[in-house]
């Protein structure tokens, strides 16, 4: 991929960072920061990677994205909109009773949704039951996990990660969002599941540790992955929470926050929108 593709891509992530800050307004609660930190990814596997159509959600052979950390369902909304999923103006309506684009990812209510997903751990599980069952039908589609590093402390995460082994699901490719925050304050002052490389590798995956901020990195990893027959595959993104928005960068209180009128105009200003209607 050439410079001008790079470039293309950066700016598609910043539009999505800008959707984001749009969709949390000023002076109510939104997960701002865990968008953010996974949003040059998602913009990998949506505008570059990923088999897709906008205009047939549900085609068969269709790769496809589980967000299992689905409270930051703001970085799939913005995403699928610029995608032509659904029409831009939709996304003031997020989070609203009787919206297409409620709080956490919903498959009845939102074109390109996959799986109901934010009550945290399950994302792996279903991406690994769907991953069986197109092998079964024998299509060669891709199943893309997002889960966060907070998320790790479920369970349910390791039962599917031994699963995906076991069955040698090679067409799972999980991503960690590797932020190092999480609703209350630093991974590994909660819940350490640390060392990720090593535990990740030793339940059986093909491990790869990436910038999660580096848009060549991400493509040069979603391309590895693609060579490895045995194994599921994990990428572990490092991530910065908030990032591109410098106020809310590695601010564990921008986990789900407020922003205020200046916090808002600066950040639309970072991001190429200017001053903008709230």
């Amino acid at each position: 991929m050439n410079k001008n593709d790079i470039e293309n891509l950066e700016g598609i992530a910043r539009r999505i960072r800008l959707n984001i800050v749009r969709m949390v307004g000023v002076g109510q609660k939104g997960h701002l920061g865990g968008s953010c930190s996974i949003a040059d990814v998602v913009t990998a596997l949506y505008f570059s990677k990923m088999r897709h159509d906008p205009a047939n959600p549900d085609w068969p052979n269709r790769d496809r994205f589980l967000l299992s950390k689905g409270h930051a369902a703001l970085v799939q909304y913005a995403a699928l909109a610029e995608a032509g999923y659904f029409p831009k103006d939709e996304l003031k309506n997020a989070k609203r009773l009787g919206s297409i684009l409620q709080g956490h990812p919903d498959l009845k209510s939102t074109p390109g949704v996959e799986a109901n997903t934010g009550s945290l751990g399950q994302g792996l599980s279903i991406a690994c039951g769907i991953a069986a069952g197109l092998r079964i039908d024998g299509r060669d589609s891709r199943i893309y996990c997002v889960v966060g590093d907070g998320e790790l402390a479920e369970g349910q995460i390791w039962e599917a990660a031994m699963a995906a082994a076991a069955f040698k699901l090679n067409n799972v490719v999980a991503i960690l969002d590797q932020n190092g925050l999480q609703a209350m304050g630093p991974v590994a002052q909660r819940f350490n599941t640390n060392p990720m490389v090593e535990k990740w590798r030793a339940f059986g995956w093909h491990v790869l540790e990436i910038d999660g901020h580096s848009m060549q990195e991400i493509l040069a990893a979603l391309d590895s992955v693609d060579l490895v027959r045995e194994k599921p595959k994990m990428i572990i993104a490092r991530t910065v929470k908030g990032s591109g928005l410098p106020f809310a960068e590695n601010r564990v209180e921008f986990h789900n926050g407020q922003l205020d009128a200046g916090q808002y105009e600066e950040a639309c200003a970072l991001l190429g929108g200017g001053r903008t209607d709230r």
